[in-house]
C-alpha cells in the first residue's frame, strides 16, 4: 500500500470521516450466509456519528442558523456529542452537551479532553420531564442567544448523511449486492438514510432492525403496540418514543436483544475476530446473526461496529460490573459468596501490602476511586486502611508530610478487623453495616473480597 500524494492527503482529521473499512465476519455461525460489518469505529472520533455531526453542522452553517462564534447544544448519548466536538470546537464554537448518566466514563472524560461543556442529567425519566435529556437540551437552547439546537431525532441533515455517504459505501464495497443491512435506532438517520438509499439504489435490500430490549421500538413494528419502555444497558440505541427521524416503514424484521446478549455478543466478537466494538455493536451483531440463522438460502448481510469499545472498557469489558449489572450467569449459594463481585482469589480486589508505602496506598485508591483498601499478605487479611488513616499519618505539617508519605502502611493500618465467614447468609453483613462498616470476607484464614452496603443494596436489586 502506498502513501497517499500530497494532492489527496487531508488538510484536517476532519477528511479522514467515511470510507470505513468493511470486513466479512467469518468465525460464527451465520447458516447459510455471508455476514459482513462496517467499522464505523475507524472514524477519527471513533462512531458512526462522526458522519451525521459534520453533515448537520455544514448544513447549519449554510443555512444561518450556527453563526461564528456560536453555540451548539445537543442531547447525545455521548457519540454525536463527539462527533459535534470534533468537528465544531476546532471552529471556534462553544459546545454544550446533555448526557444522561449511563453514558460510560470514558465517553464523558473524551468529551470533557475535547473541550465540550457536559452536563450530566437523569436516565431514569421519560420524554416531557424537564430532566429528560432532550427536553433540558430544548430548555437551554431556548435560554441562550445565538445558540443552535441540533436535534439530531429530527434534524434532516442526519438521515441525509447516511443517505449520501454510508449507504453508497456499503453497496459499492459489496458490488452492488446487498441483501440485508442490520440497524439500531437511537435518533433514527441512520436507519432512515440507509433505508432510503437502498430502497431507490437496491429495492432488494432489507433493512433489519436490531433494538435492546425494553426498547418500544421492535415490539412497535412486529406487534403495533406502542409499550411502556424498560430500560436497559446498552447505550446509543434504543427510545421510549419513536423519533421523529426514524421511519419505522422501512424496517422489514426487528429483534429485541437482551443486555446480557449485547455484551457477550461484543465480547466474542472481540475475541474471535479481533474487533474491539461497543455495547450497541453488540446488539447489532446479535440481530444479524439471529437474521442469518433463521435464513434457507444464502444472503449477503451486513451490519455496523457503531463505535470502538475503548469507550467501554469500564463496562461491557469489566467483568465485575458485568456481573454487578445481573448480565452475567452467576450460580446463587446463599450466603456471602452472592454480594463478593470481586473476589480475591480472581485479582478483582484492589489492596495493599504491609509493607508498601502510604503513598502508593494513596494512589491506588485514587485510581480505583475508593476511600479504603484491605492489608493483605500472603493471602490473609491483617488490616484495614482508609483515607483518614492516611491524612492521620500523614498529618498537615509541610515539612514532614513528604517523608510521612514514604511510612509504610503497617505503621497506619487498623489490625482490630471484624471479618464475617463466605458461609454465612446474607443477612450477616447488616449489623456491620449499621456500625458504619464494611464486611470483610474470609474463607476460612483467606481474604475472599469486601462487601460495602452498595453491593448488598444491588444484590437486593437483581434478586428482588
Amino acid at each position: 500500500m502506498t502513501s497517499p500524494s500530497a494532492a489527496d492527503r487531508p488538510s484536517s482529521v476532519l477528511g479522514l470521516i467515511g470510507l470505513t473499512p468493511i470486513v466479512e465476519l467469518t468465525r460464527f455461525d451465520i447458516g447459510p450466509c455471508r455476514l459482513f460489518a462496517k467499522l464505523e469505529s475507524q472514524n477519527p472520533g471513533g462512531s458512526i456519528k462522526d458522519r451525521v455531526a459534520l453533515s448537520m453542522i455544514a448544513a447549519a452553517e449554510r443555512d444561518g442558523r450556527l453563526k461564528p462564534g456560536g453555540t451548539i447544544i445537543e442531547a447525545t448519548a455521548g457519540n454525536t456529542g463527539l462527533g459535534l466536538a470534533q468537528v465544531g470546537l476546532p471552529k471556534g464554537y462553544r459546545l454544550i452537551l446533555i448526557v444522561p448518566d449511563k453514558m460510560s466514563r470514558e465517553k464523558i472524560q473524551h468529551l470533557r479532553a475535547l473541550g465540550a461543556d457536559v452536563r450530566i442529567t437523569r436516565s431514569d425519566v421519560g420524554k416531557g420531564h424537564p430532566d429528560y435529556y432532550q427536553d433540558r437540551a430544548e430548555a437551554l437552547a431556548a435560554s441562550i442567544p445565538g445558540s443552535f439546537y441540533v436535534n439530531q431525532f429530527a434534524n434532516p441533515a442526519n438521515p441525509l448523511a447516511h443517505e449520501t455517504t454510508t449507504g453508497p459505501e456499503i453497496l459499492s464495497a459489496l458490488d452492488g449486492d446487498v441483501d440485508a443491512v442490520v440497524v439500531g435506532v437511537g435518533s433514527g438517520g441512520t436507519l432512515t438514510g440507509l433505508g432510503r438509499f437502498f430502497r431507490r439504489a437496491s429495492p432488494k435490500t432489507r433493512m433489519v432492525l436490531a433494538d435492546p430490549l425494553g426498547s418500544v421500538l421492535a415490539p412497535l413494528i412486529n406487534t403495533g403496540t406502542l409499550i411502556e419502555a424498560g430500560s436497559w444497558a446498552v447505550e446509543g440505541i434504543g427510545e421510549d418514543f419513536v423519533p421523529p427521524n426514524a421511519d419505522l416503514s422501512l424496517v422489514s424484521a426487528a429483534y429485541s436483544i437482551p443486555d446480557a446478549e449485547s455484551m457477550a455478543t461484543a465480547r466474542d466478537l472481540l475475541k474471535r475476530e479481533g474487533i474491539l466494538a461497543g455495547s450497541s455493536s453488540g446488539t447489532l451483531l446479535a440481530a444479524a446473526l439471529r437474521y442469518c440463522r433463521e435464513q434457507t438460502e444464502p444472503k449477503r448481510v451486513v451490519t455496523l461496529v457503531c463505535d470502538t469499545g475503548a469507550k467501554y472498557l469500564s463496562k461491557v469489558y469489566d467483568d465485575a460490573w458485568i456481573a454487578e449489572q445481573g448480565l452475567a450467569t452467576r450460580a446463587a449459594y446463599g450466603d456471602l459468596r452472592d454480594l463478593v463481585v470481586r473476589s480475591h482469589r480472581e485479582g478483582g480486589t484492589i489492596t495493599v501490602s504491609p509493607e508498601d508505602t502510604l503513598l502508593t496506598a494513596y494512589k491506588r485508591m485514587r485510581g480505583a476511586d475508593v476511600s479504603q483498601l484491605p492489608v493483605v499478605s500472603d493471602n490473609r487479611l491483617v488490616g484495614l486502611i482508609d483515607e483518614s488513616d492516611v491524612l492521620a499519618a500523614v498529618g498537615t505539617k509541610a515539612q514532614v508530610r513528604d517523608h510521612r508519605f514514604l511510612s509504610s502502611v503497617r505503621d497506619a493500618m487498623v489490625t482490630d478487623l471484624h471479618t464475617v465467614d463466605v458461609h454465612q447468609p446474607v443477612a450477616s453483613v447488616l449489623p456491620l453495616f449499621d456500625r458504619g462498616e464494611v464486611a470483610l470476607v474470609v474463607d476460612g484464614a483467606d481474604f475472599l473480597g469486601l462487601v460495602t452496603p452498595v453491593d448488598f443494596i444491588n444484590h437486593l436489586r437483581l434478586t428482588s
